[in-house]
């Protein structure tokens, strides 16, 4: 049995699929996130048509790139705002190198990307037609967004360009790597892409094709045109089986609006670009099963290399997660795994669906299939992402818009056109009507001596009022001067109280940074040492569980024994037991034979007895002879208890044992301290050069080395220890001596011996030679002989040799 944290039945639909997994892909994506959605299992399961879906039912990528476009719709920018780098980067452009780029590609005879407003492929249109109208709630009003697609596929450990448009060349063939003819004939096999590492140690694919979309319809049908150049082939599992890995990559960019809320904010660190990586792995197969010959079996081969180097990868990241090692994880042995790196390192969310084919020749390898999926999940990295913040006003752009919409509506109101121009008319307009009218200036008489007064009188008043307006307005101007006077002194006033509140704030605000920098290294620091004591404790706790089994072990072992121990004593028993009985026995039964000896022994001796005792009691007549007395005193007395000679046996000869250092050259070392001895045996070498102390130019000339060294024994004797050894050279051109063995001389005492009298036994014990002698003759037959390296070291050991 395994255990999912989802298990959908054969009957599921796509929809309730794609809510439960990824729909928080989604989610993640355009809040700033990457993610990662594989489909995985034997080949023939259904990974393909989970991804992409049937007509009338689309799968997980049409339906993604549905929730995407519904969400961002309304905040989308206009083509070529973001502008994708060589070095998976994204740029922002001005609105009117946007426009002179957009012109510039509409100028070119290249095809040109999809429009949303061309009639959708009737082949892929049932696919796309999603009425769920799925979005994500709380999508960032302020951001301006842009999408970008792109397709590859990993075809034996070979990156791929699925939307990369090659020219027809007619002197190359129309065959690619494989053998097989390639599906469209005006295109030649494109060439193998490389993996980059960005700034930021973002795996990313060189020279790779990304389209900037604006519609579901125009990203699927990108993804359509790819499709049909994907490697799939027919094998005796699946008619159309995958013979490649496809990756489908969404890239999200975007970018806060400027404080007015019209333009994108022109700064690149102000930039988000999050993807996210739908990937539909080619299955695992047995070639006795598909029967895969030639470029299918190296094709099987590949695919079921890299599918085992995701299961390595994926087994070394949980070993490093539960037992605390660090062992190296072996992205670089496959493509696939080489380029989603950062998403197995924490960088994003990753979901995988196994699908299952229930068929029973399947059973083995759907086994191994939910048994590495079960492993993944134990597998938890995460790292923390953190979001830009620009310090702008949420909410500018609909503010701005209101603004706009009601400016508009007030200028209509008042009938004007909708710009400044209206209020200065207005206003000089007014100040006109202010003015007394004007009279009739028509002169129709040459008398007439009431037109030209009035029209006088009437210039006089607008005269007056004028220069009254005027003062007024001279008045006015100074009182406003004075005002704005004020007004600036006060604004001066707050704007310097505000700067010393400014800078007191951005002081706490450094210090409070300060703060932060230390108790993050301190976290940091503590996190480190955390991890140390937990590695240690991991490591006790192994050697607990090592002793803990050591001891069961031992006791084991010592019980055993034990048992044993039991076993042989009560066996040895039962043998005492027995052999006891076949004694008794034996003694039963040799009994009455040796009583009835003993019998015919004493009836014999009493016979001799008899005949003894008659002989003694028959009277003699010849007188005995006495034995002399001189002959008795002749015999010699036994003076000591050593055996006498043998009889005929040879004189016994003292060897001298032959000293190793013939036709060698010696060193003596005598030192001038050493006292003279007076012992009959005294060390001679021959051909020795004699020192007083240790030289190299000595040294150099010979082979060995003695040492003559006095001390004094422990019974006051004077003790000459003769240390030799034997001279080589050493590396740095010198001489050094290997002391071998050690000869000592000790002169004794004779009086110090013990004498003891002859026992009535003549014959001592083997443990008495050494220690006590009975007369000067045994003592003077002892020889000396030098036994070096014996167990008890070098030294004299004494020897009595019979006289």
């Amino acid at each position: 049995q395994y255990s999912f944290k989802e298990v959908f039945g054969t009957l599921v639909v796509q929809k309730e699929l794609f809510d439960v997994v990824a729909k928080p892909l989604v989610e993640d994506l355009i809040r700033g996130k990457n993610g990662l959605l594989f489909t995985y299992g034997v080949t023939g399961s259904g990974k393909t048509h989970t991804m992409t879906g049937s007509p009338g039912d689309g799968g997980l990528l049409p339906r993604c790139l549905d929730m995407i476009f519904n969400s961002i719709g309304p905040f989308q920018a206009k083509r070529f705002v973001f502008k994708l780098d060589d070095k998976n980067g994204v740029d922002v452009q001005c609105e009117v190198d946007a426009l002179l780029e957009r012109q510039k590609r509409e100028a070119m005879p290249v095809p040109k990307t999809p429009s949303g407003k061309r009639q959708i492929d009737p082949e892929f249109a049932d696919m796309i037609n999603v009425q769920d109208h799925c979005k994500v709630e709380e999508v960032d009003e302020d951001n301006v967004y842009s999408v970008f697609v792109s397709y590859i596929e990993i075809y034996n450990n070979y990156i791929y360009d699925l939307l990369e448009e090659a020219p027809f060349d007619p002197i190359k063939p129309k065959w690619n790597s494989c053998n097989t003819p390639v599906r469209n004939g005006d295109f030649i096999p494109p060439q193998s892409k490389i993996l980059r590492e960005d700034q930021n140690h973002n795996m990313y694919v060189t020279g790779c094709t990304e389209v900037e979309v604006k519609s579901t319809e125009e990203a699927f049908e990108v993804f359509w045109r790819g499709q049909k150049k994907r490697r799939i082939a027919n094998t005796q599992l699946n008619r159309e089986s995958s013979r490649s890995h496809s990756v489908f990559i969404i890239k999200l960019a975007q970018a806060p609006l400027d404080a007015d809320g019209d333009n994108v904010l022109q700064e690149k660190e102000q930039i988000i670009l999050s993807q996210l990586s739908l990937v539909d792995l080619a299955g695992s197969e047995r070639t006795n099963r598909t029967k895969a010959e030639g470029n299918r079996l190296r094709e099987a081969g590949n695919i079921n290399q890299s599918l085992m180097t995701l299961r390595t990868c994926i087994e070394v990241l949980r070993e490093n997660q539960m037992y605390g090692t660090n062992k190296m994880v072996p992205y670089r042995d496959s493509k696939l795994t080489h380029l989603f790196k950062n998403y197995f390192d924490g960088e994003g969310k990753v979901r995988m669906i196994v699908c299952v084919n229930p068929k029973a020749e399947d059973y083995e390898e759907s086994l191994q299939v939910m048994r590495f999926a079960e492993m993944t999940q134990e597998v938890e990295v995460a790292r923390p992402v953190d979001r830009p913040l620009c310090g702008l006003t949420p909410g500018r752009r609909f503010r701005n818009q209101a603004f706009r919409e009601e400016l508009s509506r007030k200028l209509e109101m008042r009938g004007g056109p909708i710009n400044g121009e209206p209020e200065e008319q207005s206003v000089s307009e007014m100040f006109l009507q202010n003015f007394p009218p004007l009279p009739s200036c028509e002169l129709l008489d040459v008398n007439d001596d009431q037109t030209l007064p009035k029209l006088i009188e009437v210039l006089e008043k607008r005269h007056k009022l004028r220069q009254m307006l005027s003062e007024e307005f001279a008045k006015n101007v100074l009182a406003f001067k004075t005002m704005l006077q004020e007004f600036d002194s006060s604004v001066v006033s707050k704007e310097n109280y505000i700067q010393g509140k400014l800078s007191e704030k951005e002081k706490t605000i450094a210090g409070q940074k300060m703060e932060l920098e230390r108790l993050e290294k301190k976290i940091k620091t503590l996190e480190y040492k955390i991890e140390i004591l937990e590695k240690t404790a991991t490591i006790y706790e192994e050697d607990k569980r090592n002793l803990q089994q050591e001891l069961e072990s031992k006791s084991q072992k010592l019980q055993r024994q034990a048992s044993d121990k039991r076993r042989l004593e009560a066996r040895l028993q039962g043998m005492v037991a027995e052999t006891t009985m076949k004694w008794e026995k034996e003694c039963v039964s040799v009994l009455p034979s040796k009583q009835l000896e003993m019998q015919n022994k004493l009836w014999v001796k009493d016979e001799k007895l008899k005949q003894l005792k008659a002989i003694v009691t028959e009277p003699k007549n010849e007188k005995p002879e006495r034995p002399s007395r001189e002959r008795d005193r002749e015999k010699p007395v036994q003076r000591s208890v050593s055996p006498s000679p043998v009889p005929n046996a040879p004189p016994v000869r003292l060897r001298h044992r032959r000293s190793r250092s013939a036709g060698e050259r010696w060193v003596d070392h005598k030192p001038p301290s050493n006292l003279p001895t007076e012992t009959v045996m005294q060390p001679h070498v021959p051909h020795a050069i004699t020192v007083a102390a240790a030289s190299e130019k000595a040294l150099a000339k010979c082979d060995k080395y003695m040492l003559t060294h006095q001390e004094l024994a422990s019974d006051g004797e004077i003790e000459t220890k003769l240390i030799k050894g034997d001279v080589f050279k050493t590396r740095g051109g010198g001489q050094a001596v290997q002391f071998t063995e050690i000869e000592t001389l000790k002169q004794e005492s004779p009086t110090g011996r013990k004498r003891r009298s002859s026992p009535s036994n003549p014959d001592p014990p083997e443990d008495a030679a050494d220690s006590e002698w009975t007369d000067v003759e045994t003592r003077c037959s002892v020889a000396v002989e030098m036994r070096a390296g014996s167990a008890l070291g070098p030294g004299y050991q004494h020897h009595a040799q019979p006289k």
